[in-house]
Order: C-alpha cells, then sequence, then structure tokens
C-alpha cells in the first residue's frame, strides 16, 4: 500500500537494513520500523534482495527512497563504507528499480540523508543559512544544506588537518579506541569544527551520531565560535531523508 503524503525510506547499513513508511508532513514514521540483518557479505545483488523482502514485508507498492554509506553520483556508488568493495561503481539506482519491480527510486548518502531530515523536521528545523550536519561514529560523516538545499557528498570526514585527516582526529571510535576522556575528545572535536566554520562559515553545526546520546558532557566543552546542537531524530533520520529524498525526486 502508500498513502497520500507518505513517502517509504530504507537505510542500508553495515549491520542492518531498515524501513519505514513516513508521515511527510510530520517526519515521523507511520509503524514500527522493519529490520532485516545485512547480507554478509554486503555485495550489490544481497542487498537489493534484502531490499525486496523488506518493502514486500511492509506492503510498499509506491516509490521508494534509499540511503547507503557511500557516495552516490548520478545514482552510482562510488564509495563502500562497511559494504561490500564490490559495490564501487555499481549502478545503485538501477539494481534497485529492477529489484523493486520497476518502481521510482532514489538512492543518497546516508549522512546527507541524515542531513535532509535533521533540516526539515529536527534540530535544524525553521533555521536558516548553512546548516552543517556531522555524524560522529566510526568515521565523521557530514551533510550540508542552505535552506534546505542539499549539497550532496560533502565527505568532511576526509578534510586533512595538520595531515591527519579529521575522522582519524576526531571520530568517536578515536575516542574509545585512545580511551580519551570527554575533555580530551572535545579538544579534538574543536579543531575539526574551528577549521570547519573557517572554510564555510555555519549558522549552526547539528551533532550526530551515537555518541550525540552524551551530548551533554562534550558539547558545553567545545571552544569552537559557532553554536552545536545535538541531533534529534536519532535512529530515523536516514529513512525519513531517504523518504523525503523519493518525494522531492532527489538524484544526487
Amino acid at each position: 500500500m502508500s498513502a497520500r503524503g507518505h513517502a517509504f525510506g530504507i537505510d542500508i547499513g553495515g549491520s542492518g537494513v531498515k524501513g519505514a513508511a513516513v508521515d511527510l508532513d510530520t517526519g515521523l514514521i507511520t509503524h514500527d520500523r522493519i529490520k532485516i540483518a545485512t547480507p554478509q557479505p554486503a555485495t550489490p545483488k544481497a542487498v537489493a534482495e534484502a531490499v525486496a523482502e523488506l518493502v514486500d514485508q511492509a506492503g510498499w507498492d509506491g516509490p521508494v527512497g534509499l540511503t547507503m554509506p557511500a557516495v552516490v553520483l548520478d545514482g552510482h556508488a562510488r564509495t563502500a563504507a562497511n559494504i561490500d568493495p564490490s559495490w564501487i561503481g555499481t549502478d545503485a539506482r538501477a539494481l534497485f528499480t529492477e529489484a523493486l519491480g520497476g518502481r521510482t527510486v532514489s538512492v543518497l548518502n546516508d549522512a546527507d540523508a541524515a542531513g535532509l531530515a535533521e533540516d526539515r523536521y529536527g534540530a535544524a528545523k525553521d533555521l536558516d543559512g548553512l546548516t552543517i550536519l556531522l555524524t560522529f561514529g566510526t568515521g565523521i560523516g557530514s551533510a550540508l544544506l542552505y535552506n534546505g538545499t542539499l549539497v550532496p557528498n560533502s565527505e568532511l570526514g576526509h578534510l586533512t588537518i595538520d595531515g591527519v585527516e579529521t575522522e582519524h582526529l576526531a571520530a568517536a571510535s578515536v575516542k574509545d579506541r585512545l580511551g580519551l576522556t570527554y575533555p580530551e575528545w572535545a579538544e579534538r572535536v574543536s579543531t575539526v569544527l574551528g577549521t570547519l566554520e573557517a572554510l564555510f562559515w555555519p549558522k549552526v553545526f547539528v551533532a550526530g551520531g551515537g555518541i550525540s546520546r552524551d551530548h551533554e558532557q562534550w558539547i558545553p566543552l567545545l571552544t569552537n565560535r559557532t553554536p552545536v546542537i545535538p541531533a534529534v531524530l536519532k535512529n530515523t533520520a536516514g529513512i525519513v531523508g531517504a523518504a523525503m529524498a523519493v518525494a522531492a525526486g532527489l538524484t544526487p
């Protein structure tokens, strides 16, 4: 089934393929998320089959938006993080269109999808100017939005500061691996944010990723000038952003 004012989003991650219908008026999912374990190895064929199974379980017959841990250009995956390297160069849009019986699909980067959702429904709702979302996890994902318009595939986690990629300096995984305290890690995050704000002059940073749940322990310690606010949509952001993308006909 499909419903007016609703769209279906799927978030493909390294451990799970998650999906749900989204009410585009509110940004809320309309039923419990369906989750299928990401196939191992996460090859294009195997993931496409998992996506088809999920949509079948949901009984959804309309367009589907999908988000992936990859740079996506003209529907093609150009990188592959936590999925099989065979994705690189794959026409993901054509693959999922075929797997879903020819219906309309949209495919975009996972951080970009989260940024779309947080900008319209979440932490940056009703803010104008440039918003930069950063997801702190194994690496650092990023999304740039100017007055709601996405600049896709920013990949700011690979920006180099003093010869070190930002995600190697300040990802949440670095904190865990080195046993850093929150003040020690916040100093590294401040260095990253200070560099980004000197380049882009955003109105606000939105901090996402699992560590954003502990934002009270580190956001007040940051020393950069731009306000930093925690993401609010948590584990639904990718699904919501994917649904938004297909509803808008977004094709990075």
